[in-house]
């Protein structure tokens, strides 16, 4: 979940923008871009027409800004909301009109049931990417291995020849570090 210092930051960015502040625009931007693309990546699924919603979404945040009400919804469910519906309208515009795409759209209706959720989940994505990237690459490739690749802490000592009990230490480390970086960044 989004905390109230994130919901009040999107806030404030998003009356700046309805006062026509450039500047609290493209903090909106810089805060709220990379989970809209990947929502509407999953709805359009071409890349190039993802980046062109993005752009349309973001001219449609700048002129119906003055029309986000706080008290309504939560800001990244108002934007997810409308990126939503800038991915759809793009799918509806596709012709000929093929099953596939229907299939496309359906499927977009039905994945994005919650837009604020699946934004907090790309926005937790990211950050897990980003505090993978700050393990050492023996403590990466460990947490990669257990929680990618499913193998237990056993299996993990067999497949590097190292003793249980030291593979279990390093494990507990690097989630440690995780665990520091992760709460940091919140």
């Amino acid at each position: 979940m989004l905390n109230a210092r994130c919901h009040a930051t999107l806030i404030e960015q998003l009356n700046g923008c309805a006062q026509g502040d450039h500047q609290a625009f493209e903090r909106l931007y810089r805060a709220s871009s990379t989970h809209l693309y990947a929502q509407l990546l999953r709805i359009v699924r071409d890349e190039g027409a993802a980046q062109d919603c993005l752009q349309h979404v973001f001219i449609k945040i700048w002129h119906a800004a003055d029309q986000y009400d706080a008290m309504r919804a939560k800001p990244m469910t108002w934007l997810s909301t409308l990126t939503r519906n800038i991915g759809i309208d793009w799918l509806r515009r596709q012709k000929p009109q093929d099953a596939s795409t229907d299939e496309h759209l359906l499927e977009a209706v039905i994945s994005t049931d919650d837009p604020e959720d699946e934004s907090m989940h790309a926005q937790q994505h990211d950050s897990l990417r980003d505090c993978l990237g700050t393990l050492n690459s023996q403590q990466r490739q460990l947490m990669e291995m257990v929680y990618f690749q499913g193998l237990t802490h056993s299996e993990l000592a067999h497949t590097l020849a190292q003793p249980l009990g030291s593979v279990k230490s390093w494990i507990r480390r690097g989630l440690e570090r995780l665990k520091t970086c992760l709460t940091s960044g919140i």
